[in-house]
């Protein structure tokens, strides 16, 4: 970390409604276009100083936007869906320069974390409490959802727009100030959303940034400000975030790691299979919390499926992701590239049959780009590494079972239980599936079944730590407390007092 080139570009944190250069903390990391290899700027990294102006600016702001009218507050969610709108072309090129993705998935992605800010923009019916009339002689009884506080969101490298419109659009709606600590490798996509919101309307303080890395991370964990964490990442992090939040009496939801199956019956539509898999397994390079790692190939299916798929797997077009022939852009770092390429390593050590290897891949004229190619495995087995951990990158690995049962073992044997997909054409045994497998998330010929806005998103097993999924319903619950209210005015013909409950 650090550098002298004063050349490049500093990204700062956004404080009080403004740019902070974060000067406090002399630390900064570098930013690349990860297509090009090049660095281009620098990014301010957080310490104990800049959190502290962060979360005092937002506990400053909080109580007067907690109690702005919830129709003021709908109204600055529907403004800012508007500007966002107006403007995703700059936020998904911002997307595509620093995190590498292909410029319509980047575009895909800002669609989808919209999709939560429209949700948002009808908090006004979300946060409804109930009324009983005369629950007892002159007394009514009502419930309330009231904001926390201040509570904060840690957001990962790979959706740098999504993600965090998961978090802030709901937590700021229901009357919360919120502070976003984004990954330190695509830090602008941040700024450019604290500035809309306060195009939006917005008042200052109740959205703030801090970038940074583990300290600015544990920082906002043992704040005594903050009162709850939303965050998305590895499991290994995630387990940290819950353990520590919770030790310093915060509310936590912590999304962690992945090891999504799809499971490929005989009688499936193959043309079908081919195409989801192609785009479910090596888009965005792999880097996907839902991307489907491994193939189940029940029965003889898998005879059939693999020339298909080692050749659609061969012929993917690698590029820069501004290219709009490109298929696949670049990891996110250098040292990604060679952890992945580590374990495709690994695979063939331990006897897994590699049908198609990218590692030796080269995008002309981006030779110094983060690029690795397709991979793609068949015989694996559950005890082998690639099947056991998380890679998030271009691996596909294909294991083989004789029957559904198998398949719904291999499966529930496995310690993430994020996303699970079957594709087949009969009913019975999508149903049998559907009630049986343990997993968030499960599509029935659907590869990556995200759900949307007005669902929650949400992993089983070692893929979510704390109770709380992400958006919808589940998240306006984790944003507020409860409050149950029984009143009574007095009644000027009653008197003398009650001694029974």
């Amino acid at each position: 970390m650090g550098g002298s080139d004063q050349s490049l570009a500093e990204i700062g944190h956004w404080i009080g409604g403004r740019i902070d250069p974060g000067g406090r903390s002399a630390r900064t990391g570098e930013v690349f276009n990860p297509a090009s290899g090049e660095v281009v700027a620098r990014v301010r990294m957080a310490g104990q100083a800049e959190v502290d102006s962060a979360v005092a600016a937002a506990r400053r702001a909080w109580e007067p936007w907690s109690q702005t009218p919830v129709g003021r507050r709908a109204r600055v969610m529907f403004r800012f869906r508007e500007l966002v709108e107006q403007r995703q072309q700059a936020l998904a090129q911002a997307i595509t320069r620093e995190q590498g993705k292909l410029l319509s998935d980047a575009l895909g992605e800002v669609a989808r974390g919209l999709e939560v800010v429209e949700f948002a923009a009808g908090i006004a019916h979300l946060i409804k409490g109930e009324h009983s009339d005369q629950v007892a002689s002159g007394v009514d009884q009502f419930s309330l959802h009231q904001a926390l506080g201040v509570v904060a969101g840690i957001t990962p490298f790979n959706f740098p727009a999504m993600v965090p419109m998961w978090m802030f659009p709901l937590a700021i709606a229901c009357g919360n100030a919120f502070v976003l600590k984004p990954s330190e490798r695509d830090p602008s996509a941040s700024l450019l959303l604290a500035q809309w919101l306060r195009d939006a309307g917005l008042p200052d303080g109740v959205f703030g940034v801090v970038q940074g890395d583990k300290e600015a991370v544990d920082a906002l964990l043992r704040h005594p400000d903050v009162s709850a964490v939303s965050f998305v990442g590895s499991t290994r992090v995630a387990e940290h975030v819950r353990s520590e939040g919770c030790r310093h009496g915060k509310r936590v939801q912590a999304l962690g790691g992945a090891k999504n199956h799809l499971v490929v019956l005989p009688d499936a539509d193959l043309d079908q299979v081919v195409d989801a898999l192609i785009g479910s397994a090596y888009g965005a390079a792999g880097e996907r919390c839902m991307a489907v790692s491994v193939v189940v190939a029940v029965g003889s299916v898998g005879d059939e499926l693999m020339p298909r798929l080692a050749a659609r797997a061969r012929a993917l077009r690698m590029g820069d992701g501004s290219d709009p022939a490109s298929e696949m852009g670049p990891l996110i770092t250098a040292a990604h590239r060679e952890a992945v390429a580590a374990h495709v390593a690994c695979g063939v050590e331990q006897g897994a049959q590699l049908v198609v290897d990218g590692r030796a891949l080269q995008v002309s004229g981006r030779e110094r780009g983060f690029f690795l190619g397709a991979c793609l495995f068949d015989h694996v087995r559950p005890e082998m590494r690639i099947y056991r951990e998380e890679i998030f990158g271009p691996v596909l690995s294909v294991v083989r079972v004789p029957d559904l049962a198998g398949a719904l073992e291999l499966v529930n044997g496995h310690e993430y239980g994020n996303g699970a997909a079957l594709f087949t054409r009969d009913g019975a045994s999508a149903r049998a599936f559907v009630r049986r497998v343990q997993a968030g998330m499960v599509g029935i010929n659907v590869p990556i079944p995200v759900p949307m806005a007005f669902y929650s998103f949400g992993g089983w097993k070692r893929s979510l730590f704390g109770e709380a999924h992400a958006y919808g319903m589940e998240a306006v619950r984790f944003y507020t407390r409860y409050k149950a209210v029984m009143q009574r005015w007095p009644d000027p013909g009653t008197k003398g007092p009650e001694f029974s409950f």
